[in-house]
């Protein structure tokens, strides 16, 4: 097994990690759209998506997968009335490799995170990872 971290402050605090590896998924921790290196965020929810979604790539890309290799995506948005207009971003990364979705409607942690994405990829196996974690 094996842990990736952004080093954000949220991290830190709460102990947890940004991803975590197995031999066959990758767990992602909720993402929300603030950026982990300035700890800031937008007041824009589709900003936030975007950002949350590079964090995610990034995540991915560090455990050699990518967005094509997701099986599970759950969105936590704070305004069921964002959903509609969060549509089009869900199916520009997701959309041509479309994995099982959830969408809830929840409040956050922090009044500013208006999105929380949490994502479960499937390790491709290739020589190059076989048994490795």
């Amino acid at each position: 097994m094996r842990r990736i971290s952004t080093n954000s402050e949220f991290e830190k605090a709460v102990g947890y990690s940004r991803a975590v590896v197995d031999e066959h998924y990758v767990h992602v921790s909720g993402t929300t759209g603030f950026d982990y290196e300035t700890m800031a965020i937008s007041d824009d929810v589709i900003e936030q998506a975007h950002q949350a979604f590079g964090t995610i790539a990034r995540s991915l890309a560090a455990a050699r997968c990518s967005f094509a290799d997701i099986v599970r995506v759950t969105y936590y948005i704070t305004d069921r009335d964002d959903y509609e207009t969060l549509m089009p971003v869900f199916k520009q990364y997701l959309g041509p490799h479309p994995p099982a979705a959830t969408a809830l409607i929840a409040q956050l942690v922090d009044p500013r995170m208006k999105i929380e994405i949490e994502v479960t990829a499937q390790r491709p196996v290739t020589p190059r990872n076989a048994g490795e974690a």
